[in-house]
This record gives structure tokens, C-alpha cells and sequence, in this order.
């Protein structure tokens, strides 16, 4: 009896299918379990300039809150309209990116009154979350334990100073900054005060640092109030190798599995970096796009 033999273009053309019809099944399961989760946007893919924009294209594409610089509030709240511009829009504000230099001791006195502006600004537009960001280094000449005391007695007064002012304040590591690493970030949360201070977590940063984003996450989910969901694969230069939700290497599904049904006192907010100087050639809309439609495609509702 003669065996019946398939070539190797039939074959592979088999494999393809079955590829195609096992990652549509995947696909659709994830489609069907609803993630509880409510997902904002930050502001970052847009220029400063264009926060009016940022607002206008991130209302539309349903984002249940919207974050934005402490110097873009004190811009807008100058020119007098940033609340319509929310309410026409119907997205919120929730937080506010504060960047606050940790390690010179010289400047403590203006950067906690930074922070009261900051704070207020944020309380005054509803608001509930600041943002800490630790201040750029030379990275090649730090000495993160030479300046690891002043910059955990920097975290706690600027907490403190937020807290205050009825904001919850969140320490968020960032690549190029004296708070980068994930032996940095380790050592700064089990050094400050977390009755206060809380974490406020970037994946793709981590990610692009090194670090396996989930464990981070896992390792601090009691203090977790707000998070940056970044996307990395180190591919486009416009997007600091930065990308949409769902194109890089990180973890998404399981990132939303570890926030899934807690009460956030902020958001998880989708983040885009892109270049100031070069920037992509992809509306900033249609980068926010390809990440909602990717959101969709794993459970999660957006408004509308």
C-alpha cells in the first residue's frame, strides 16, 4: 500500500492556517473575557504645544482619563479654558507628571514650593494624583548610594507636601533619571515612607531598563496606586523604540491580569513617548488609535 505523501508548499500552507485559526481562536477568547479595568492616556505622544488636541483626539477615542505635565497646567490654567476643554470632551483629569529634582540639596526649598503649585493645580482640575518624577543624572558619573539618602528625604517631603494638598503622590522610575534601575527603584520604595508614598509604576520603562516588568509590578502591587502601560521594542527611533500597545515585548494581558477589580486611587494610563525633535510620522491620534484597537482586541471597554 502506497502512503499517501503531502508536499512541503502544501504542508507549510497547512501550518499556515493552522497558525492563522489557533491565534484567531486566542484572539477571540481574549475578546470575550471583559477586563475591568478603566484606562486613560497620557499626554506625551502630542507636543505641549497641542494638550488642546491630546484632549480633542483622546475624548473621542473613549480614554477614561487624561494626564498631563505640571507645566502644561500652569499654561493652561493661565489661558483660562482648560476645564471646558476637559468637560466638552468628557475625559477627565486625573493626574499630573511632576518632575522634581531629588538630588540637589541647594534647591529643596523651591522644589517643595513646585510641588504645592503643582498639587494645586491638579486638585483645582479634579485631579487625584501626582506624579512624581525623579530629575535627570549623568548617568555615566552617578553615585546612586552617595545620593540614595537625599533622595528618599526628598520622596517623603515631597509625599507629604502632596498628600497635604489631598492628592495621593506616586513615585514613577524613569529611564535617564538618579531613580532608573530596578535595583534603584527597589532599594528608593523599601527605603521611603509608603503609608505616603505610593508607586506609580512605568512597564515600558522598566522593560527598557532590563527588568521584567511583571515581577516589579507583582513585587509592589500593594502600593500600585497608578501606572504608566508602555509598549517597547526598540525599533523606531521617532518613538524613543517605543509603540503601540501590543507590538512590543511587553506583557500587556498580564500586566491588566495583576490590575484587574483593584480600586486605583489613580488610572493606568496608556503612554506613547515621542521624539520632540523627530517626531513620528504617524499622527499622534493614530498612534492612540492603534493602541485602542489593540485594547479591544484583549476584553477591554473604552467609553462609548
Amino acid at each position: 500500500m502506497n502512503t499517501p505523501t503531502i508536499s512541503r508548499r502544501a504542508f507549510n500552507k497547512h501550518l499556515g492556517a493552522v497558525v492563522a485559526t489557533a491565534a484567531v481562536s486566542t484572539q477571540a477568547a481574549f475578546a470575550e473575557r471583559t477586563r475591568k479595568v478603566h484606562i486613560g492616556h497620557t499626554g506625551i505622544t502630542w507636543s505641549n504645544a497641542d494638550v488642546d488636541q491630546a484632549i480633542r483626539d483622546l475624548g473621542g477615542l473613549g480614554f477614561y482619563g487624561f494626564e498631563t505635565f505640571g507645566e502644561v497646567l500652569a499654561k493652561k490654567d493661565a489661558q483660562g479654558d482648560l476645564q471646558q476643554l476637559l468637560d466638552s470632551n468628557h475625559i477627565p483629569l486625573i493626574s499630573g507628571y511632576c518632575t522634581i529634582n531629588l538630588t540637589d540639596a541647594t534647591k529643596r526649598t523651591d522644589e517643595l514650593a513646585k510641588a504645592v503649585t503643582f498639587s494645586r493645580l491638579i486638585k483645582k482640575y479634579g485631579g487625584r494624583i501626582f506624579v512624581l518624577g525623579p530629575n535627570g543624572v549623568k548617568r555615566d558619573t552617578y553615585d546612586f548610594q552617595s545620593a540614595k539618602a537625599g533622595i528618599v528625604s526628598m520622596i517623603n517631603e515631597v509625599a507629604k507636601t502632596a498628600a497635604g494638598e489631598g492628592l495621593t503622590p506616586v513615585l514613577h522610575q524613569h529611564t535617564g533619571t538618579c531613580v532608573e534601575t530596578k535595583d534603584e527603584t527597589y532599594d528608593i520604595l523599601h527605603a521611603v515612607d509608603t503609608n505616603v508614598v505610593k508607586f506609580g509604576p512605568d512597564v515600558g520603562q522598566l522593560t527598557k531598563g532590563g527588568a521584567d516588568a511583571i515581577q516589579v509590578v507583582k513585587d509592589f502591587l500593594p502600593i500600585v496606586q497608578h501606572m504608566h502601560l508602555k509598549d517597547y521594542n526598540g525599533h523606531d527611533d521617532h518613538l524613543l523604540g517605543y509603540c503601540p500597545l501590543g507590538q512590543g515585548n511587553v506583557n500587556v494581558p498580564a500586566i491588566l491580569d495583576l490590575m484587574e477589580g483593584r480600586q486605583l486611587r489613580g488610572m493606568i494610563m496608556v503612554e506613547l513617548d515621542n521624539s520632540p525633535r523627530d517626531p513620528s510620522p504617524v499622527s499622534p491620534h493614530d498612534l492612540a488609535a492603534e493602541s485602542v484597537k489593540y485594547l479591544k482586541s484583549i476584553g477591554v471597554k473604552l467609553r462609548g
